[in-house]
């Protein structure tokens, strides 16, 4: 199941009492804020959640698996997110938790 950031926004707004408005105005100012500092190429480390960060990727050739032609990469920052411990011992139990689907 996929979560959007409307679905975001209402769950954190019921948890929270907030009006969906404000916690839209939060929650929208929050990742603008982390997309700015990974454009500075700055991490943000959140305790028992994870870190956000940007690595800058080395130009190389690729190939157009379509063609089969060799298309240049250029150098670019790519963000990325690395869990906390606490984060993949809560993901795992969680699956660990489910009883396995059988398909009939």
């Amino acid at each position: 199941m996929n979560t959007t950031k409307h679905d975001l926004i209402a769950q954190v707004a019921d948890q929270t009492g907030l009006t969906q408005s404000d916690t839209k105005i939060v929650v929208e100012e929050l990742l603008e804020t982390i997309s700015k500092f990974l454009e500075e190429q700055n991490s943000i480390e959140i305790r028992g959640f994870g870190t956000f960060y940007a690595k800058m990727r080395k130009p190389r050739p690729a190939r157009n698996p379509k063609t089969g032609e060799v298309v240049p990469l250029n150098r670019r920052l790519v963000p990325l997110f690395k869990y906390s411990g606490d984060m993949k011992k809560k993901i795992v139990d969680a699956l660990l938790d489910r009883k396995p689907v059988v398909a009939d």
